[in-house]
């Protein structure tokens, strides 16, 4: 395997020269023939240098990733510079790695997919330049990637599951509810009106010092409050869920109240609704547990990818470019004024319609 001893120089803004170079490390059967499309998924959106290589089977043919946690665990949380040095100096490393490991070389990709919004500016950035230098060498199709839309289509890889799904999207900077009605094709049902759930989860281990505690130097905030909560006692504060009476994204009609509710049951024991949990603090098995209640009493499937497929990953990425790629969507062949965004929408806004329709459900009490 190719050790390359400045790497942050070589990608950052590489010369065609090393990209080459970078290209004719790897060792491969040149009569090998390749009949499935493949895809390779580079993730930088926030401190995991992931990248991955996926066919459109669903299978993960190499992957590899570089985490940031310990050293961002010092500092108290994501300092974006930090973490662009990171990726700076593991991106290339970590791409060699999931080629070698796949086996494929790189001239039988079918395109590139990267992570391009939303996440850090220069963590996006780095992933971005990177890829857009391998696409222009390799003279392959790429295709820009929408973080939470690829933690949302998951699923698709591991579940058959038919489009339309409904999608809870938890982690570390957004709390999303969508249906998802096809690979490109998301309505946003609801969202945090102030902070995500992974981000309140990181501030309470923080003022609560968790780095501290000797079962937990090595956690992430939200690992370490799930640790540490299977030895608590959940009836010692009387705390009331915030927005219990609220009534946004349920279903339900003023006026037509009982025939809309006996209707729409019945429609969705037919339909067999799905709710898909995805995103890193879907991984968390109090927060599954709750869901899995939730779902059972609603007649609703539940169905979450593993673990580690809920946490950043280049595989997610790759599954992303795959299912786009089928499908004909968002594929460039001129890269011309790609840019990264480290902010933008998800899916088609109607959170507010389904405020409106201030629908009424009926109370439901969890013992986990």
């Amino acid at each position: 395997m190719l050790m390359l001893t400045k790497t942050a120089g070589v990608f950052f803004k590489p010369s065609k020269r090393k990209v080459y170079e970078f290209l004719r490390s790897f060792n491969f059967h040149p009569g090998t023939l390749f009949l499935h499309k493949i895809v390779l998924g580079i993730e930088t959106s926030c401190d995991d240098t992931a990248a991955a290589v996926v066919d459109e089977t669903g299978n993960v043919l190499g992957e590899a990733i570089h985490s940031q946690t310990e050293v961002h665990l010092k500092t108290g949380g994501i300092v974006p510079p930090v973490a662009q040095q990171l990726h700076r100096e593991n991106i290339q490393r970590i791409v060699q790695e999931a080629l070698s490991a796949s086996r494929i070389s790189p001239s039988d990709l079918s395109a590139i997919a990267t992570t391009i919004k939303p996440g850090l500016a220069l963590s996006l950035g780095v992933g971005l330049s990177f890829s857009l230098q391998l696409v222009g060498q390799l003279k392959k199709p790429f295709i820009p990637i929408h973080h939470m839309e690829a933690h949302a289509l998951t699923v698709r890889l591991t579940n058959k599951v038919e489009f339309p799904f409904l999608v809870l999207l938890i982690s570390g900077g957004h709390c999303l509810l969508a249906l998802v009605q096809g690979v490109s094709d998301f309505l946003l049902l609801g969202k945090s009106l102030d902070i995500a759930p992974g981000d309140m989860l990181d501030k309470v281990a923080r003022r609560l010092s968790l780095i501290k505690h000797p079962e937990c130097s090595t956690m992430s905030g939200g690992k370490a409050i799930e640790h540490l909560a299977k030895q608590g006692n959940r009836f010692y504060f009387d705390i009331k869920p915030p927005l219990h009476r609220a009534k946004n994204c349920d279903f339900s009609f003023t006026g037509l109240q009982h025939i809309t509710d006996k209707i729409i049951m019945k429609k969705e024991k037919e339909e067999d609704a799905v709710l898909v949990a995805s995103g890193g603090v879907a991984s968390n098995f109090y927060i599954r547990r709750a869901l899995e209640i939730l779902t059972n009493a609603t007649q609703c499937t539940l169905l979450c990818p593993p673990p580690r497929l809920c946490t950043d990953n280049g595989i997610m990425i790759a599954w992303n470019g795959i299912e786009r790629l089928r499908a004909g969507l968002g594929i460039l062949h001129d890269i011309e004024g790609i840019r990264y965004e480290p902010k933008c929408p998800f899916g088609v806004d109607i959170s507010k319609e389904v405020g409106e329709a201030s629908i009424k459900v009926p109370q439901l009490k969890m013992e986990i």
